[in-house]
């Protein structure tokens, strides 16, 4: 069992999956020929086959719509999208059917399909190439929105995902593409979807990141725990439907939440999060839930990038801030 990166567990598990079951289909932009935009289907095309790996116009509109046909007709198909910055037009498509084929058919048919987008900054691209919308998916109801943070789960969640019953979006932070390697088992073992993963075990405040940002996260928490201060880490992994009760679970040890998305502040996901925990775990908190994000505009270019994207030095901030909380009742 060798180690390998994300973007090579995305192709494991494609691989796996697509030997494993005679209808599925991947297809997108340059992912047959090409290997796609960051080789996530490199080889594929070559070892199954121009019919099942299929290369598509630059359409996203049409790439999702191909998707919601296959998918009534018995298929599992996986659709890509270059860059979640793209990936707008098709937005029609997605929330018009795949999102209610279910409902409108009363049950008689589903939608078994994935779509996939690489998406997130980090990699000093330009405008529409490091997009984090990923609360507006986590919206329409209907629709899975799983983000993978590691090698072993990228490859575990996209399996679980490609034999959902119903539509996935699937997006991988391209930042951490390359730059995590863990040893994966090519087994065709599903990790659970809808469910958080605890990354590290902590009693004084909790933290909850996806993506590319549990890397800042994690480090952030080390560096905490130099000073005393343990902080527990939780993957949502699956941002819809979110997985609230392990994340109760862990309030009921800290009291304390920090939420941490490198996407725009105002309703982002931190914000839908803060929601659920007021509601059902109020009487939890020992202070507000606190939210380290990034700013309500576009992605700048190159050298302000680093600048937008939630670093270690603020989550840190952000953490003593909800620590050093107290009501203004009590306060002296």
């Amino acid at each position: 069992m060798s180690e390998i990166t994300l973007v090579e567990a995305v192709t494991q598990a494609l691989a796996f999956e697509l030997q494993a079951d005679p209808r599925m289909v991947v297809f997108g932009q340059d992912v047959g020929a090409n290997g796609g935009v960051f080789r996530a289907t490199e080889g594929l095309q070559q070892r199954f086959g121009r019919e099942r790996v299929l290369d598509t116009p630059l359409a996203e509109n049409t790439i999702a719509g191909i998707a919601v046909g296959m998918a009534v007709q018995g298929l599992h198909p996986v659709g890509e999208f270059q860059f979640m910055g793209f990936i707008y037009p098709a937005l029609d498509q997605i929330l018009s059917h795949a999102t209610r084929m279910r409902n409108r058919t009363r049950g008689r048919l589903s939608c078994p399909l994935v779509y996939r987008a690489p998406y997130g900054g980090g990699i000093h691209a330009p405008e529409h190439h490091s997009e984090s919308t990923e609360a507006l998916f986590a919206h329409i109801p209907g629709l899975r929105v799983v983000v993978p943070s590691s090698p072993a789960r990228a490859y575990g969640l996209l399996l679980a995902a490609i034999r959902d019953p119903d539509p996935v979006i699937f997006l991988e932070p391209k930042r951490i593409y390359r730059t995590i390697k863990q040893q994966v088992a090519d087994s065709g073992t599903a990790l659970p979807l809808d469910h958080c993963f605890v990354l590290r075990e902590g009693r004084d405040v909790t933290l909850i990141a996806w993506g590319a940002m549990l890397q800042e996260t994690l480090s952030a928490a080390e560096q905490l725990a130099q000073e005393g201060i343990e902080a527990e880490v939780i993957d949502p992994a699956t941002l819809k439907p979110l997985d609230i009760h392990s994340i109760i679970d862990s309030l009921e040890k800290t009291g304390r939440c920090v939420v941490i998305h490198e996407a725009a502040r105002f309703a982002g996901m931190g914000a839908e999060i803060a929601a659920q925990i007021g509601e059902f775990a109020f009487d939890l908190l020992k202070a507000p839930v606190w939210r380290v994000t990034g700013y309500d505009t576009v992605m700048p270019y190159y050298q302000l990038e680093d600048f937008y994207l939630p670093s270690v030095t603020r989550i840190v901030a952000g953490v003593k801030e909800a620590l050093d909380w107290d009501h203004p009742r009590s306060r002296g």
